[in-house]
């Protein structure tokens, strides 16, 4: 599962400046930025918000578009909105079966940049925040499907995406430790020198199996994590700097 994120300008933009472009970093700035909810110290998926990802079709320059993919099915927005908190995560292991994510999964795969995630950790009866991120201190890629949704009424276009998950390796397993799952879920997280794979077409059947040879867990042994602030009830101080620094719960040991 990942449905908390945090997503810095620094962080949705490592893709776009690879090139050295300054130019187009600059043009980001200032006509797509307006339009996303960037900075997101932290966010949650069910508040649907708005950020760069990296198309199939635009690798380099990024697009702005809300986190829980509507389907290409979808008949109107009222019915993409019942769906969308339901397609904030896509199992990997399904992706080409499911119908909300088959023909995504297909055609239109997308990376997400950000700095790191957060997950709950039981503990008591009560649940424990963690900030989970890469250890070298570089944005996460994680693995995403998209869908340009056309408003039949409108004519208008809604860009939505959802953040593919895998197997959680063993660190995850001591922290997603929810008693009502079958077992620890992470994001996908592509090591950089993969993440162009994710992105490439697919031509035929063994393209999908190597496709689905990337969905697997990201080793340990590069990720940190830490318990930070509550992240829900009155206790939670909302989307601001700092709330992804550390915070010790006696309790833990």
């Amino acid at each position: 599962m990942c449905y908390d994120i945090k997503a810095s300008l620094e962080a949705q933009l490592k893709r776009a400046q690879r090139s050295g472009d300054a130019e187009a970093a600059d043009q980001i700035r200032e006509q797509l930025l307006p339009l996303t909810d960037l900075p997101l110290h932290h966010a949650s998926g069910f508040g649907h918000p708005k950020m760069f990802i990296y198309t199939d079709t635009s690798p380099e320059f990024p697009v702005v578009a809300t986190w829980g993919l509507v389907p290409h099915w979808v008949r109107d927005r009222e019915q993409g909105y019942k769906l969308w908190n339901k397609t904030l995560n896509a199992r990997g292991e399904t992706i080409f079966e499911k119908p909300s994510f088959r023909k995504a999964a297909q055609d239109n795969r997308c990376l997400i940049y950000v700095d790191g995630f957060y997950e709950h950790h039981h503990h008591k009866g009560g649940t424990y925040p963690y900030y989970i991120y890469r250890r070298d201190g570089n944005p996460m890629v994680f693995a995403g499907l998209y869908n340009d949704w056309v408003d039949p009424e409108t004519g208008e276009v809604l860009t939505t995406f959802s953040i593919v998950t895998t197997e959680g390796n063993p660190m995850m397993a001591r922290i997603h430790n929810n008693p009502k799952l079958a077992g620890p879920r992470m994001p996908l997280i592509l090591p950089d020198a993969l993440a162009d794979r994710w992105l490439a077409p697919l031509a035929d059947e063994l393209d999908q199996k190597a496709l689905q040879e990337l969905i697997r867990s990201f080793p340990q042994d590069a990720l940190a994590a830490h318990t930070v602030a509550k992240l829900r009830g009155k206790q939670y101080a909302g989307n601001v700097p700092g709330i992804s620094e550390e915070v010790r719960y006696p309790e833990l040991g």
